[in-house]
């Protein structure tokens, strides 16, 4: 724990390291989503003439998804594709998600939550999603944990991950700076705003991409699942306050 810590903050140039603050991706991360997403996209594409494979929803995760759709035209068509256009086949996948079965939470996300609450830090979501049947969710299956105040999703940012504006609209809203903030990702495009934007990032790896793909972002740590990130929290926090650059 303190190496990484150490390894962070050298990379960034920061004096210290004071989490008041973990900012939480949702696809992936708090809930268990992503098998359904990779099907609807690939098959809302697919009924638009697009190629999008299952393993694609993992390799552009957190990017918002009319961005997504206009790499895809751009580079499969060869073409620009408008707002509107884009809009209307992401209205299609997200049809087509809302009919897949509900996804249910990680095993061991409110645990961690939990610890992290007790702690006396904030949460915060930060979302490239604009999926409102798992927006709805989150209060309610994490009462007490997570609020809509605290919550950045799709509709609240110009630019989607990679771009580290997500998270950073994430620390303002809850008032810290990056040496003050952890960031707890799954996806490599997730994993590369959250380094962007100064942050101390943990990967957690729940999906098929290898760790080298978070690694290679610029993750600080790497988890091979929630549980073991859960189990780690009291360690990582301790570490937090004896370290120094």
């Amino acid at each position: 724990m303190n190496k990484a810590i150490k390894q962070y903050l050298k990379k960034h140039g920061f004096g210290q390291f004071s989490p008041k603050a973990v900012l939480f991706d949702m696809d992936g991360v708090i809930y268990d989503s992503m098998p359904n997403h990779a099907t609807s996209w690939h098959e809302a594409m697919s009924d638009y003439g697009l190629d999008m494979p299952l393993s694609g929803a993992y390799e552009y995760e957190g990017m918002r998804g009319v961005e997504t759709i206009k790499l895809l035209a751009r580079q499969q068509w060869g073409r620009e594709v408008s707002d509107d256009e884009a809009s209307r086949m992401y209205a299609h996948k997200s049809e087509l998600f809302a009919a897949c079965a509900p996804a249910q939470l990680m095993p061991g996300i409110k645990e961690l939550m939990q610890q992290i609450k007790a702690c006396g830090l904030k949460i915060c979501i930060v979302t490239g999603s604009a999926q409102h049947v798992l927006l709805d969710k989150l209060t309610s299956d994490l009462e007490g944990l997570v609020t809509p105040e605290l919550m950045v999703t799709a509709n609240d940012v110009s630019h989607g991950k990679p771009n580290p504006e997500p998270y950073l609209i994430g620390m303002q809203k809850c008032s810290v700076r990056p040496w003050e903030s952890i960031v707890v990702e799954n996806a490599p495009l997730g994993v590369r705003a959250a380094v962007a934007a100064g942050c101390f990032t943990i990967a957690v790896n729940t999906g098929p991409l290898p760790d080298a793909m978070l690694l290679q972002e610029g993750a600080d740590m790497v988890f091979p699942r929630m549980t073991a990130l859960s189990e780690a929290w009291s360690r990582i926090y301790t570490s937090s306050s004896s370290v120094v650059d």
